[in-house]
Order: structure tokens, then C-alpha cells, then sequence
């Protein structure tokens, strides 16, 4: 593809991204927003295991401190908002600092059991703390306001038309954070860092070699990767509008670990196509469970939609390993390779 149809196919999905809010409903928004801070936080977990080979089963635990930080901090330090999604992001890193010695020295399953105390750790205190996490009940979202302006239903907001309510004003927050994130990404990968970073996933005695300081990079990306957790975490919780500790489990880890397999290791756009797929399969199975067979409504018997959703993404993430190494992102680039033979052919 040239650069100008490239660029032409970009500006396009721009625009339809920037439209969307202003012709589907609420589900779709909710849903579309669930799979951007999906790949925000999928971006964050493939820089660490698909671009550093460093396995991780605790993101989750830096969605919950980004979440929790945002709210503790606009709540009850009366922060402004933005300077406290700032500081929960913030504390994100922190926290991956701390745990960054550890992850500078560790790898493979080594790593990802030190990192699944994390969750362990992250639950015991999100459901014990209740004077900052809520407990059980969790705690509600105050909304995000920028320049005045309020990410809420209220006060009322009309567009050319549609009625702009927090879902329709969130869309576009979500489309500029994952816009940067994915952006910043995507500089790091194909900068320095990112050839060093793929040298140690690859040849790590070779890297150390060449003079790359293995452990400071490991223990740096970790840092990283928990701040686009942070970020995910703010984000999920404004949608959600309210933070509970049963979200941020293990399943959520495992979610993003497969997230990243079935779109394409060490790459922004894998991360984004894996983030997308795994997301929105259990909102769409909820939305459309009672015309498909074997799919059951949540808490009849049977399968429910979240159940036959991870059924189905599990085979993806064993199908990929099997057959397509490169993920779901891999498989576009063979397809498109394989349009111009087919086209020579003809």
C-alpha cells in the first residue's frame, strides 16, 4: 500500500471514529470505550511481555492502583481531576518501581509467579482497606472535568442534534488518551529502546554483549507497562463510574495475556486487534446470547455469555499458538501479501 492510500485509510478511520458517538447508542459506546482502555492497557502488557519477553500476571493490580489513586485523590485529597488522573497514572509507576528490582532480575515463570502475588496482595487490600478502597461496595467515580468542562451527564450538552451525555463525551477522552499511548508506543518500539528491548527478548547474553544494561531495561519497561496500566485503570473506572475490587482479579491479568497473543506479540497494532477481539466477544455475546444456540442469559443455567466468550477466545489463543504465530495481525499481513500474487495470477 502507498503512503498516500495509507494515510487516506488512516483519515478515514479517524472520521469514523469522531463519528460514532453521534449515531450509536449507549451499549455500543459503553462497549467501544471497554475496548480502548483494553488496548491502552494491552499496549502497556505487550511492551513488557511481547517487546521484552517478560512474562506478567499482574496487570491487573496496576489497573486497580491506577482506579483506586484516581478516586482516593480527586475524592478525598480534593485534587483536580486531571491532576489527579496524572498522579494515579503516577502511582502506577511507582508501585512498578518498587517491584521493578525484582522484575530487572527475574525472568519467564519466575517472573510471572512473583508477579501473580501481586494480584494476591492488590486483592487482600482492596477488600480490607475500606476506609480508602470501599470494600466490598467499592466506591463511586467522581467525573472528570477539564477547563470546566464535565465528562457527566450533567450538565446537559447538545451536538448538532444528539443529546451528549458521559458516554458520548468519554468517547472522545478515550480516543485521544489511546490515541497517545498508542503513539508513544509505537515511538519506543521502533527507537533505540525498542531494539534493545527486542534484543534482550531474543539474544539476552547477546545483548548484554553489545553493552545494553539488561536489568535496568527490564526493570524500566516493567515501570512502563505498569504506567499504561495506571492509565487503563483511570480510564475504566470513568466509564464504569464506579470501582469495585472483584473486577481487578486474575481473570482480568489473564484476559490481557491473551489479548496480546491473539492480536500479534510485540507490536502496538497486535495489542489494539487483541484488545478489540477479547473485549467486545463477551459484550457482544451478552447483546445477542438469546439468538445464539448453547448461550444462556447471565444466571440461568447453561453457558453465559462471559463463560462462552472466554471458551471462544481460549481456542483463539490456542489456535494462534498452533497455527499462526504472528497473531490475528499476522494473519492481515499475509493476506495482504498474498493480494498481489493473486492478482498476477489473474
Amino acid at each position: 500500500m502507498s503512503r498516500a492510500a495509507r494515510v487516506l485509510v488512516w483519515a478515514a478511520a479517524a472520521a469514523a471514529a469522531v463519528a460514532v458517538p453521534f449515531y450509536l447508542d449507549g451499549f455500543w459506546l459503553q462497549t467501544g470505550l471497554f475496548a480502548m482502555t483494553a488496548a491502552i492497557g494491552a499496549i502497556g502488557i505487550n511492551l513488557l511481555t511481547g517487546a521484552t519477553g517478560q512474562l506478567s500476571l499482574g496487570h491487573a493490580f496496576f489497573l486497580a492502583v491506577g482506579a483506586y489513586a484516581y478516586v482516593w485523590l480527586s475524592s478525598d485529597a480534593g485534587l483536580p481531576t486531571p491532576l489527579a488522573a496524572v498522579l494515579a497514572v503516577a502511582a502506577a509507576g511507582v508501585a512498578g518501581g518498587l517491584f521493578s528490582p525484582i522484575a530487572g532480575r527475574l525472568k519467564g515463570a519466575y517472573l510471572g509467579i512473583a508477579t501473580l502475588a501481586l494480584i494476591f496482595v492488590g486483592q487482600h487490600v482492596l477488600f480490607n482497606a475500606e476506609a480508602v478502597t470501599g470494600g466490598y461496595d467499592g466506591r463511586a467515580v467522581p467525573p472528570m472535568e477539564l477547563f470546566g468542562f464535565a465528562f457527566a451527564d450533567a450538565p446537559g450538552l447538545v451536538v448538532l442534534g444528539v443529546p451528549f451525555g458521559s458516554l458520548e463525551r468519554l468517547w472522545f477522552l478515550g480516543l485521544v488518551l489511546l490515541g497517545g499511548a498508542a503513539a508513544f508506543a509505537r515511538g519506543v518500539l521502533r527507537g533505540r529502546p525498542g531494539l534493545a528491548m527486542n534484543t534482550i527478548r531474543d539474544h539476552e547474553i547477546a545483548a548484554g554483549v553489545m553493552g545494553v544494561p539488561v536489568a535496568r531495561y527490564r526493570a524500566g519497561v516493567f515501570v512502563l507497562s505498569s504506567m499504561y496500566g495506571g492509565l487503563a485503570g483511570v480510564l475504566v473506572a470513568l466509564v464504569f463510574q464506579r470501582v469495585v475490587p472483584d473486577y481487578f482479579g486474575m481473570l482480568l491479568s489473564l484476559d490481557y495475556l491473551a489479548m496480546i497473543v491473539i492480536g500479534g506479540l510485540g507490536s502496538v497494532a497486535g495489542a489494539v486487534i487483541g484488545a478489540a477481539f477479547v473485549s467486545l466477544l463477551p459484550q457482544l455475546l451478552t447483546r445477542y446470547g438469546d439468538a445464539l444456540p448453547l448461550v444462556a442469559e447471565p444466571g440461568s443455567s447453561g453457558v453465559s455469555p462471559a463463560e462462552a466468550a472466554r471458551i471462544l477466545y481460549g481456542a483463539a489463543v490456542v489456535s494462534v499458538v498452533l497455527f499462526l504465530p504472528g497473531g490475528l495481525l499476522g494473519l492481515a499481513a499475509r493476506l495482504r501479501r498474498a493480494l498481489p500474487r493473486t492478482k498476477e495470477l489473474r
